[in-house]
Order: C-alpha cells, then sequence, then structure tokens
C-alpha cells in the first residue's frame, strides 16, 4: 500500500477516538474510570488472542507488558480521570501536548532529528484544538490536568516504543498481546480502589462493547500497523483528529453549533497536520550522508538485537 493509504487508515483511529467521550459521559456507569479502561482492553484482547493463537516469544514478554502499560493500562486509565475530573476540551487541549513528546522521545530513543517544522506544525496543532474545544468557562481540577499529561506522555513513549520493537508478527497479533498485557494490569488496581459494578444497563453494555471492539480492538490495530509504517511524530499528528472528530460528532449529532474560532480551530489543526506530512516527507527524501569505506564495513557488521 501506498503512504496515503497508509495516513488513511492511521487516522481513522483517531477520528473514531473521538467519539470516546461522549460514550463515557452519556453510555457508561459514573466513578468508575480504572474499571472501564480495565474492560475496554482486557476482554477485547483475550479474544483477539484467542483468535490469533500466537504467544509471545521469550523475550518478548517484558517488551509486551512495558508496552501494554504505557499504551493501555497507565493511558487509558488517565485517560478516563481525565474525562471524568475535566470539561471535554480542557482534557482533548492537555491529550493534544502528546505530538511534542514524541518529537521528544524520538530523538532520544530513535535517534531522529528535531525539525523546527515539527515542532511548528505540532504546536500549532497544540493551538488548533484550544480554539476548537476550550471555552471561557473551562474549569480546571489539579488531579484530572495531572492525569490529562501523563496520559499524553504515556501514549507518547509507548507509541516510539512500539516504533523501535517491532515483533515479527502481524498488527493483530501484536494487539492482542497489548491489550491483554495492559488489562491484566488494569485488574488489580481497578478491584482494589474501585467498587463493584453495580448491575449493567442496556447503555452500559452497549457502551462497552463499542469502546472494547470498535474504540480499542479495531483502532489500535490500525494505529499499531501505521507506527510499524509511518515514522512516530506523523502518527501522533494525526491525533489531532480526535477532538476535531469530537466537535464534528457534536455538530452532526447533537446540534450543536459551530463558532468561528471552532472554524479556525479546525483549520489550524488540518494545517498542522499536513505541515507535519511535508516535515516528515522533506526528511524521508533527504539522502544519508555518504560513510567512509570503513564506516560502512562496521556497520555491516551483526549487532546484538537493542531492547
Amino acid at each position: 500500500m501506498n503512504r496515503a493509504t497508509d495516513l488513511l487508515l492511521t487516522g481513522l483511529a483517531p477520528a473514531i477516538w473521538g467519539s470516546t467521550y461522549v460514550v463515557t459521559t452519556s453510555l457508561l456507569p459514573q466513578g468508575y474510570p480504572l474499571t472501564v479502561a480495565m474492560l475496554r482492553a482486557l476482554p477485547a484482547g483475550l479474544l483477539l488472542l484467542l483468535w490469533v493463537r500466537q504467544l509471545p516469544q521469550r523475550g518478548w514478554w517484558l517488551r509486551v507488558f512495558v508496552l501494554g502499560a504505557l499504551n493501555f493500562s497507565v493511558f487509558q486509565a488517565m485517560l478516563f480521570v481525565a474525562a471524568y475530573r475535566l470539561p471535554g476540551g480542557v482534557a482533548a487541549t492537555l491529550g493534544a501536548v502528546q505530538p511534542l513528546i514524541v518529537i521528544l522521545f524520538s530523538r532520544l530513543l530513535l535517534g531522529n532529528a528535531i525539525r523546527p517544522v515539527a515542532v511548528i506544525a505540532a504546536i500549532g496543532g497544540m493551538a488548533g484544538v484550544a480554539l476548537l474545544v476550550l471555552t471561557p468557562k473551562a474549569a480546571l481540577d489539579a488531579t484530572g490536568v495531572a492525569a490529562g499529561l501523563l496520559g499524553a506522555a504515556s501514549m507518547a513513549l509507548g507509541t516510539v516504543l512500539t516504533r523501535r520493537w517491532q515483533p515479527p508478527v502481524s498488527a493483530l497479533t501484536f494487539t492482542a498481546w497489548q491489550l491483554v498485557a495492559g488489562g491484566i494490569l488494569l485488574l488489580p488496581v481497578a478491584l482494589w480502589h474501585e467498587p463493584p459494578l453495580g448491575p449493567l444497563t442496556q447503555a452500559n453494555v452497549l457502551g462497552f462493547l463499542y469502546l472494547g471492539w470498535i474504540g480499542a480492538a479495531l483502532t489500535y490495530v490500525l494505529w499499531f500497523r501505521g507506527i510499524a509504517r509511518l515514522d512516530p511524530p506523523v502518527v501522533a499528528s494525526l491525533g489531532f483528529l480526535s477532538p476535531l472528530s469530537a466537535v464534528l460528532l457534536g455538530w452532526g449529532l447533537l446540534d450543536q453549533w459551530l463558532s468561528a474560532p471552532q472554524l479556525a480551530g479546525m483549520v489550524l489543526v488540518l494545517a498542522s497536520m499536513w505541515l507535519s506530512q511535508r516535515a516528515a516527507a522533506v526528511r524521508t527524501a533527504t539522502p544519508p550522508p555518504r560513510r567512509s569505506p570503513s564506516a560502512a564495513s562496521a556497520a555491516s557488521t551483526p549487532e546484538s538485537p537493542r531492547v
């Protein structure tokens, strides 16, 4: 598949994630952020694992649990804590810092150069998200703000390490491993810190099914597939589609009006994503520096796998 197809399929994931806030606040029982995060990951992961029938090989278990913790356990828990304690606009704006953190981690862990254009694109995307979702009456909660920032940092590190650690399996199998690992890590924490769920309504069941199968299993297969094919900063910039999708869903389904600042925010978000793709295209098109024969010989010597 070509790059445009990879971008389109990867962008579907955050576009679908834009519905998470609406589903969480309207269909799920309130006051169970850890339990909701666990039930979003573990059941879907177990069913996917039964489908692929493949476990990690020796040497991959620790990596899978680290990735499961970063991409699901910590991120999902913090996501729902922020969703319950902050207005949706504040939570989305805090999450929009993720592309900047991905740029930093890509430099530290992958050796990617920090390009000013990519930084400008990330900052522009954050500003666009703020215009999209923030309101003058948005209230701040210290715990919610901390949760939003920690969740963004966790997902950013998980995105970069997912690119660095690529097992020789399909994206579906890799997703199943991480969903199960993340759910397992969340299970004892949820049982310890939160009371048992009461009887579930039909709306609750529908919400859990949607978040598990559409909002987790399907979207993370697309997300991890994109990370394997595209640069992490490019993938992270597509995350701006999540608040954009949330606003458009509110306009299309909830009959909400779009203000002039929101329309400006949409333009700024789309422009920042385009700029991020352009920065990545320029980096890809730049030929690597010529190396001396001795350096080339050293580079051809087999190395042990990096952890």
